[in-house]
């Protein structure tokens, strides 16, 4: 008797790893297909495409409901907003949190993650390797068993590092190497990846395990630069410049390849870590990539090279007025999200007194608004049925800043990160009333420092708490 056919769910289905995965497991799986735009695409035979934003948790819960198994492979380079506030690592928090309640929430069986080799040579960890590491304990935080396939630079036809790495050989005479094209790296064909990725579904064995994968050669980036070279029949003079640092690299590369700095820089500071599989995350059948660097490049290549010739004018959306603003603070100890919401309400008004009046009705209603003028600023609206003691939500229902007409998903939130006295304060979806440009270089940057002296009046809580709070703590 055949096994019924398992539903997983592909979160960051519309990317290069996202499409070429789904060929492989619908072979064998019913797929639910994530995708910011999945309302778009048209579903085929055992895939189906749903529309979620995965900054929002109840789209989140939805998107998860009827899975079995969950494959993360998202990530928060690039802006989702036309005008993003904050790091890319906070950016992650979020979206990795919401997702592990929900799978949490829906009975999700399995995480399975895509995420960075985490070297262990004792430098403080990038920022970037940092945040995979993070999300990774964020998607375990909840009770679901995680699965983290850990790769270096995977060698495919799109994505981030090779086309970096191809664009650098294509464009240049001669390359000027700084120290850290000597960094050891262990690349792997994206084939081998999305072999491990279809070998760890349903696979209890590897429940709360880290797995790293790479190719069978280890290499520099140099020796690799040459490799590549030669796959594309170059050969580029290559100097060795010990003095140019990561900073002047980033802007080196990201002038030469034209690639965005929010893609650039993370990738950039994290080469001087040697990215090669460690042996306690090795798994026998699972860790050996079969593929070589040349064959993984030239497939690559060849692959991408048909795509270029029939290229069409990609569809643009239309453009919304949209802010997504997301800072991290402390937490200061045996508080909770609800109480930091509650608290900065209160902060707000003592510190921007006596120009600014706040007032909370019924614990449901606040209005933030100017000594002057009657009407509110901004109004909110607290969710207690989508709030807990460790995230407290709040609608932006009104107020002369915000549109209403359009601000219907407009939110503020403030969330504890799991695990650490740490929370994110967050805005999504803000629509403003006033003229972009006025905005974009008033409200957004008068929003920015407030929550910068926010932050540094909580990094004094723990030591020194202000005597008029402390009835309040």
């Amino acid at each position: 008797m055949t096994e019924p056919r398992k539903k997983v769910v592909v979160a960051g289905a519309s990317g290069y790893i996202g499409r070429n995965l789904m060929k492989k497991l619908v072979k064998n799986h019913d797929i639910i297909a994530l995708s910011r735009n999945g309302d778009d695409k048209e579903d085929e035979p055992h895939i189906h495409w749903k529309s979620c934003d995965l900054y929002s948790l109840i789209d989140a819960e939805r998107g998860l409901e009827g899975a079995d198994i969950a494959v993360y492979l998202v990530h928060s380079m690039l802006p989702s907003a036309k005008l993003t506030q904050g790091s890319f690592e906070d950016m992650d928090v979020i979206l990795a949190d919401n997702f592990a309640q929900a799978a949490k929430k829906q009975g999700v069986q399995q995480i399975i993650y895509l995420s960075g080799i985490v070297p262990d040579d004792g430098r403080p960890l990038s920022p970037h390797l940092r945040s995979r590491l993070e999300v990774e304990e964020i998607l375990g935080a909840y009770g679901t068993p995680v699965t983290t396939i850990r790769a270096g630079l995977i060698v495919g036809p799109s994505g981030s590092s090779f086309p970096i790495l191809k664009n650098l050989v294509k464009r240049l005479p001669f390359m000027v190497l700084p120290r850290w094209t000597r960094t050891k790296t262990q690349p792997i064909a994206l084939p081998d990846v999305l072999t491990t990725l279809d070998k760890s579904i349903d696979n209890r064995e590897l429940a709360g395990k880290a797995v790293d994968v790479g190719g069978p050669e280890v290499m520099t980036y140099e020796e690799m630069m040459a490799k590549l070279a030669a796959v594309m029949n170059r050969s580029p003079k290559m100097i060795d410049v010990p003095f140019l640092t990561i900073q002047l690299s980033k802007l080196w590369v990201r002038l030469v390849t034209g690639s965005p700095k929010e893609m650039v820089y993370p990738l950039i500071e994290s080469l001087v870590h040697p990215m090669i599989v460690q042996e306690e995350n090795r798994v026998k059948g699972l860790s050996e990539g079969s593929i070589t660097f040349e064959e993984a490049a030239r497939a690559a290549l060849e692959e991408e090279a048909p795509k270029k010739k029939g290229r069409l004018k990609p569809k643009f959306s239309p453009i919304q007025q949209d802010v997504r603003s997301v800072q991290r603070i402390p937490l200061p100890t045996g508080h909770s999200a609800d109480w930091i919401a509650k608290y900065y309400v209160r902060w707000l008004e003592r510190v921007l007194n006596p120009w600014v009046k706040t007032t909370v009705f019924d614990a449901s209603h606040c209005r933030i608004g100017v000594i002057f003028n009657r009407t509110p600023l901004l109004e909110l609206t607290y969710a207690a049925d989508r709030s807990t003691r460790d995230r407290a939500l709040y609608y932006i229902s009104g107020g002369v800043l915000a549109d209403v007409d359009k601000n219907e998903r407009g939110r503020l939130e403030f969330r504890k990160i799991p695990g650490k006295n740490e929370a994110i304060v967050a805005i999504h979806d803000y629509m403003p009333s006033i003229p972009w440009f006025f905005y974009k270089y008033t409200q957004a940057k008068a929003h920015l420092l407030v929550m910068h002296c926010f932050r540094r009046h909580l990094e004094k809580w723990d030591t020194t708490p202000p005597l008029s709070f402390r009835s309040h703590a």
